[in-house]
């Protein structure tokens, strides 16, 4: 400690050495509900062996979340991740069960999730590759871009056992499943019936067709290859060859 902290060397009848000072807590860094702060010693739970995407699970959580703790938010997907790898079932991977395998408190992890639902489909999102930003030059680049994400995240999931498994388990449970169709699937979806919406306008897809059906036939090769025929091919130019097949038939005619 300096004089200037209030230490007098030698002096007779000084008072003693000034007590220590604590350094401030980290206001950005959230307290968990029994007063440890994410990331100073919480365990984490690495899994038997390295999972595909679990780098991406911090990335992508960051992409979308509120300011949090980054260590925090490792450590509970981690628990969940490692809980999976050691065979336990969906249905038994509690918050209590994730906070205690974590290393935080329960408050640490409703602070950020409203529930477990919430939190799976986040973990689920954040291995997948993120959403395409569209680049708008024509609804067939579009088409194409929206056709090549649901290539890469079909890719994903073959490399990815984690996503095999949660896919695997996800519809017996149908809180979990409905949060991922609201959450991921429908936007997708309003996304693509979007840019049909604008083919009709520019007068690239006919006005006469039901857009649902039209999005459908674009989607569903690639769900044909991803889902029902997991080892079919998923070359790079599929997107455009599907793209451009259904869109000759849709086209306005002469």
């Amino acid at each position: 400690m300096s004089l200037a902290d209030g230490e007098n060397h030698g002096a007779p009848g000084a008072p003693g050495p000034a007590p220590a000072r604590r350094r401030p807590a980290d206001p950005a860094a959230p307290a968990t509900d029994d007063g440890a702060t994410p990331g100073s010693g919480a365990p984490t739970v690495p899994g038997p062996g390295a999972v595909p995407g679990r780098e991406a699970c911090a990335e992508g959580a960051a992409r979308r979340g509120r300011p949090r703790s980054e260590a925090a938010e490792r450590a509970i997907f981690d628990a969940v991740i490692g809980l999976m790898e050691g065979g336990v079932p969906l249905g038994d991977i509690s918050i209590e069960r994730i906070a205690r395998t974590a290393g935080v408190g329960k408050a640490t992890i409703y602070r950020r999730w409203s529930g477990k639902e919430d939190l799976l489909v986040e973990l689920i999102r954040s291995v997948e590759p993120p959403d395409p930003e569209l680049p708008g030059t024509s609804v067939r680049d579009d088409l194409v871009m929206l056709l090549e994400f649901m290539r890469r995240r079909g890719l994903a999931k073959r490399s990815s056992a984690l996503l095999r498994n949660m896919f695997a388990q996800m519809q017996a449970h149908p809180r979990l499943w409905d949060q991922y169709r609201r959450t991921a699937i429908e936007p997708r979806r309003r996304l693509g019936l979007q840019v049909l919406e604008r083919g009709v306008a520019s007068g690239e897809v006919r006005a006469d067709l039901d857009l649902e059906l039209v999005h459908d036939l674009f989607v569903g090769p690639l769900l044909l290859r991803t889902v029902l025929q997991p080892d079919a091919d998923l070359a790079p130019d599929f997107p455009a060859r599907v793209a451009d097949t259904v869109l000759d038939g849709v086209r306005p005619r002469n």
